[in-house]
């Protein structure tokens, strides 16, 4: 059985930068730890943007410009971009909250065979909750599972209800 690791959006404007929170900064060694000791293939999402995002339907909602492709905010934390080095990744850009992508990528690693998929990232309520649902739409026979440690919200209370809902959707909380 193939295991595939999904990083969602461990990017510095999320960690640190213009939407960083302290629960963000707080499970990177966590997300490190996973990332290191993960054996197989990994798939990196980027949330991506453009200079015209506060004209987007995001960007009239969340009027906070982050992650505009190409600036220090987009890039991965340097922490996690030093734990990936040497590992086996595919890098996936994004430019709404899930990548209707992912699961085309995923299936083209391990096509027709059994195989495992762990969501870990920012931010839980959002980006995570939106891949990992996509992917158990794409594979509901797959088990589909996020690390609730290496993961964060908006605000805790909306981590928790985000885990919540993917637990009742048959996605592993473990």
């Amino acid at each position: 059985m193939n295991h595939f690791l999904v990083v969602v959006d461990m990017q510095r404007d999320f960690v640190n930068g213009s939407l960083g929170t302290a629960e963000a900064e707080s499970i990177i060694p966590h997300a490190v730890e996973k990332i290191r000791g993960f054996e197989g293939e990994i798939f990196v999402t980027y949330d991506t943007h453009f200079e015209d995002y506060l004209e987007s339907a995001e960007g009239k909602k969340l009027p906070v410009p982050h992650c505009i492709q190409y600036t220090p905010g987009w890039e991965l934390d340097d922490r996690i971009a030093e734990a990936l080095e040497g590992k086996p990744v595919t890098r996936v850009e994004k430019h709404t909250f899930g990548s209707d992508e992912l699961p085309g990528l995923i299936f083209s690693k391990s096509p027709y065979d059994d195989f495992s998929v762990e969501l870990i990232g920012l931010c839980t309520d959002i980006c995570v909750i939106s891949n990992a649902l996509l992917l158990k739409a794409s594979f509901p026979e797959m088990p589909i599972s996020v690390d609730a440690k290496c993961c964060a919200g908006v605000t805790p209370e909306l981590h928790e209800a985000a885990l919540k809902v993917m637990k009742s959707c048959q996605i592993d909380i473990p």
